[in-house]
């Protein structure tokens, strides 16, 4: 609620205590234009509510991350009445949490004990650097986890036996992918669904940028839903392939059969996943293998038939 009287009027120091801001950070605001200058009454410089108002309104958009270039663009739109409401509306869907995961909080100890019971500060080190792990400021021994499904995979994963560091390099490596998917993603939809909110030679109206808000909202959840579905396929296609390459490739038998291994040169196995996919290349190998041998014991069977004949035929 805001108590200041409707014409108040305050000097330049009593306007840097109200906002928060110095004396030089408010000199510096109207050199650069983004702060209207003060009103001069005799040998004094006085400032009015716009002016505070103003200042919280530059401290907010510093908070949320824009620049002082952005945010001038910002208040020169809300100043000629394009609104500013529809733009925080739509930078607030954008910065908002794009998972339903809420962060919880962890003690040291608990987490010790989570990872084999044995403290290992360089793991700790990694995965704050990593963000998996954020310090509660004044609690030394305090964590926050902004992803506990994350930290959770990691745990798995240790007491599967990968080393602590191997996984903090895997999530490395997994981030920077990952990093680049969500950029093309974003790519996209810009240039198919957002160009024509964004790439307009002047500011976009109020209706533009709420329209804009809902679509955000509207598209949120599919890029996951992409990846999830994307990363499904690749992790059947190249499991598969990697049993393959481990095990050799098994034909399909039936519970009263037995299965045996058979070496299969690289150059097939490409050419059957090309010809009828790579889920069904084991069951399509042995359908051959029948099939060959079906054709050729018929082979063996009219053979023996033309020797039998041969033996009866009279002299």
């Amino acid at each position: 609620m805001n108590h200041e009287p409707a014409g108040a009027a305050y000097r330049i120091e009593d306007l840097a205590h109200q906002s928060g801001a110095t004396v030089r950070t408010i000199r510096a605001y109207q050199d650069r234009g983004l702060l209207p200058r003060p009103e001069r009454r005799g040998r004094a410089n006085v400032y009015s509510n716009m002016h505070l108002t103003r200042l919280r309104q530059i401290a907010g958009l510093l908070d949320r991350g824009y620049t002082l270039a952005s945010i001038k663009e910002l208040l020169e739109a809300w100043d000629t009445g394009r609104g500013l409401g529809g733009v925080l509306g739509l930078a607030a869907e954008v910065e908002g949490p794009w998972t339903d995961e809420e962060a919880v909080r962890i003690s040291r100890a608990e987490l010790i004990e989570r990872f084999g019971g044995a403290p290992d500060e360089a793991a700790v080190a990694d995965a704050v650097e990593l963000g998996v792990l954020e310090p509660v400021p004044g609690e030394a021994d305090l964590f926050l986890v902004p992803s506990p499904q994350e930290l959770a995979v990691a745990a798995e994963l240790h007491e599967a036996g990968v080393p602590l560091s191997a996984i903090a390099g895997h999530l490395r490596e997994l981030r920077g992918q990952v990093e680049h998917i969500a950029t093309r993603f974003l790519e996209f939809t810009t240039e198919h669904v957002f160009a024509r909110y964004i790439g307009q030679h002047q500011p976009p109206t109020e209706a533009d940028t709420v329209e804009a808000a809902t679509l955000v909202r509207r598209l949120r959840p599919l890029a996951q839903q992409t990846v999830d579905a994307e990363l499904a396929r690749a992790m059947r296609l190249f499991a598969t392939r990697q049993l393959r390459r481990h095990l050799g490739s098994v034909p399909a038998a039936t519970s009263a059969e037995e299965s045996c291994s058979v070496r299969i040169p690289a150059s097939t196995m490409r050419a059957v996943e090309r010809l009828v996919g790579p889920e069904q290349v084991s069951a399509f190998i042995a359908a051959a293998a029948e099939r060959e041998v079906q054709s050729r014991t018929l082979d063996s069977l009219t053979a023996n038939m033309r020797e039998t004949n041969k033996v009866h035929e009279p002299p």
